[in-house]
């Protein structure tokens, strides 16, 4: 029987990380809003509909796990995607299901 390709030797812990924090519907909508363009938190709350306080937490834990990264423009912070894992996953995703993050 031949061997199945089990990746043994790959640690996935990055990944699987990654998988975890997207799996809440606020931080896949943000990486995928902020795939296309960079925003500051105001735009981010104002296109969710959802208090400051709420994006503001879910912006810090995408930080924390290095998903994405902050950078200031006099008093605003600008964010954008950094992981190229997270990238990779979230278009995956959105290639197998027919449509983009726009719709």
């Amino acid at each position: 029987m031949d061997e199945l390709p089990f990746a043994k030797d790959q640690d996935f812990t990055r990944e699987s990380e990654i998988l975890k924090v997207l799996g809440h519907p606020v931080r896949l909508k943000i990486v995928a809003g902020l795939m296309s363009q960079s925003c500051n938190v105001k735009k981010i709350w104002e296109c969710l509909e959802l208090p400051q306080a709420t994006v503001s937490q879910h912006l810090a834990l995408l930080k924390n796990k290095a998903i994405i990264s902050g950078r200031r423009e006099g008093v605003e912070v600008f964010y954008q995607v950094t992981s190229p894992e997270a990238q990779k996953i979230v278009a995956a995703m959105f290639d197998g299901l027919c449509f983009t993050p726009e719709e």
